[in-house]
C-alpha cells in the first residue's frame, strides 16, 4: 500500500500510476480537507468487482468454499 498526499500524487502521477501497475497494488491520496481517495489499476480493480460478483451469491460462496477445501 502506498500513500500520497494529493499534492505528491498530482505532482507525480505517472509514478503513482506506475506503482499501482506494476505492483497491483493500491495506493490512497490523502487531502487535507478529508475526502480520501483510492486508486488502483484496472486489472485489480476488475479481480475485485468479480470477487465481489462471485461471493454476493450464498450458493457461491459455499461452492468456491467447498473448492478450496478440496485443494487443501
Amino acid at each position: 500500500m502506498h500513500v500520497f498526499t494529493y499534492t505528491d500524487a498530482r505532482n507525480n502521477l505517472k509514478s503513482v500510476l506506475d506503482k499501482v501497475i506494476d505492483d497491483a497494488d493500491v495506493a490512497f491520496i490523502t487531502r487535507k480537507e478529508g475526502g480520501h481517495a483510492v486508486v488502483m489499476g484496472q486489472d485489480h480493480y476488475d479481480s475485485l468487482m468479480e470477487t465481489l460478483y462471485l461471493l454476493s451469491s450464498p450458493n457461491n460462496t459455499t461452492r468456491l468454499n467447498e473448492s478450496i477445501a478440496q485443494l487443501r
